[in-house]
Order: structure tokens, then sequence, then C-alpha cells
């Protein structure tokens, strides 16, 4: 995990029948971030909306995965989910800090599932 919010990506890899998502780093760590995390928790506007309160928790997306992988400028990538979802830009910023907190961003995710009544094997979204 790179503890710089500065560090830049070397290697984006799929692994894991493209459902992992493996982030190399300039300082040598490395990252591993599942389809579904970087899915829920998409920068789009259509799942993070343009205020908190229009956020959407998504279910159903325990099966998804990455499709491609596609460079924007050189600061981002789109990633293409083979659910068809393919809008949010994915900073290498927004990706370490993913890779940084993934663990609490999975709890609160689980979190707000239960809470909503969402499953991650049912498509469904609040």
């Amino acid at each position: 995990m790179s503890t710089n919010a500065l560090a830049w990506p070397t290697e984006l890899r799929l692994k894991t029948g493209r459902r992992v998502l493996t982030v190399t780093w300039d300082d040598g760590s490395s990252d591993e971030l599942t389809a579904e995390l970087l899915r829920v928790r998409s920068p789009s506007a259509e799942v993070k909306g343009h205020t908190p309160a229009e956020r959407k928790t998504v279910g159903g997306k325990r099966e998804v995965s990455i499709s491609a992988i596609e460079p924007v400028g050189n600061y981002a990538v789109r990633l293409v989910f083979d659910d068809g979802h393919s809008t949010g830009l994915y900073t290498f910023r927004y990706l370490a800090e993913l890779g940084r907190d993934r663990e609490t961003v999975w709890e609160a995710y689980l979190g707000e599932l239960e809470e909503k009544g969402l499953s991650r094997d049912r498509p469904g979204q609040r």
C-alpha cells in the first residue's frame, strides 16, 4: 500500500479471473483492489452522485469483473466492467486512497448494504 498520496503507478495488472486489479506504485508498494470494490465505489456520477446525499449503494456486484482498463491522459484510467458500467474515471490519487483505506471503505459498504436491505449477490441500489 502506498502511503504517499502522490505515488505514481508503474503497473496496473488484472489477476484472478479479471476480478482483482493490482496497482504497483513507484515507491515499490502495491495494492490489490477487487473489481467489486472498484465497481461499488465507482467515482462516476451514476454511483457517487453530485453530492454525498446522492451517492448510491449498489448491490449484486460480488461476481463483477473488469473487461478493460483504458488510460485517460496522464492521471487516470477508465475501468470497463462486465456489467456495462464504464463511466467512472479512477484517478491515480483515488486508486491510492482506495488502497490505503480499503478495509475501512469495505466495512462501510457492507454496513450500508445491511442497513438498506441489499445484498452482494442480488442486483439493486438505493
